[in-house]
């Protein structure tokens, strides 16, 4: 990325959200999940795993190195108001750690790197949503319009440790060769045929070293 680029790009860290994991009622059964995360003021350590006060409730799917913190952009939340009307969302309405301003699924690539605060972080993957996305909207269809409209946000890992606050920018220090958006895996991951250019996607998309081996080994067996 060049320096007039970066310029150009005004990024910035519009919320801080953190939660512990609670247990909620759904269809009857109880359900522990750390979706439920809410604004927090001042600064905020962040951590290789997580951010300080913020854990995730089944590591098996959540969690760990690769989804240490998920982004989520702010301007996504006009469309969901429109789409749930819903007028009022509060930022960490879908579980993100940060809500950003100035990037998006489509300007992101895989293995991107950006400075935030006084920490540094690396573009893993795009979040792939489960059910407890639809316990918080209350809205068993949740998922499915979710991941259909590419608004997903993405995860980042944690490459220095440092801290975090709301207006923080968010400066790029490093954008990957491959450059496979973010977009662009979520929409060959719905998708159900394949031509040349999926392919090449694909195939680039290996490159990173950024990305989680268990995606690679899903790109595999897809190629």
């Amino acid at each position: 990325m060049t320096a007039e680029n970066a310029k150009a790009a005004v990024m910035t860290v519009a919320s801080v959200n953190v939660g512990l994991p609670r247990e909620v009622t759904w269809h009857g059964e109880r359900v522990l999940t750390g979706i439920y995360k809410e604004p927090v003021p001042g600064r905020v350590a962040v951590r290789m795993l997580n951010l300080d006060g913020d854990r995730q409730a089944d590591l098996r799917v959540h969690g760990g190195a690769a989804k240490a913190v998920y982004c989520y952009p702010c301007e996504h939340y006009d469309y969901w108001k429109a789409v749930l009307a819903r007028p009022e969302l509060p930022c960490g309405m879908f579980g993100e750690n940060l809500t950003t301003t100035g990037m998006d699924e489509h300007s992101v690539h895989l293995g991107d790197e950006f400075a935030i605060g006084t920490a540094r972080v690396v573009v893993t993957q795009p979040r792939m949503p489960c059910y407890k996305l639809g316990i918080r909207f209350e809205s068993d269809s949740m998922v499915k319009s979710f991941l259909s409209s590419g608004r997903t946000g993405f995860y980042v890992a944690v490459t220095r440790e440092g801290d975090v606050g709301k207006g923080d920018a968010i400066v790029p220090i490093g954008r990957h060769p491959a450059a496979v958006r973010v977009s662009d895996v979520t929409r060959l991951y719905v998708a159900k045929r394949f031509g040349r250019d999926e392919h090449a996607i694909f195939e680039r998309a290996l490159t990173v070293a950024a990305l989680p081996d268990s995606w690679k080994d899903y790109l595999r067996r897809r190629l």
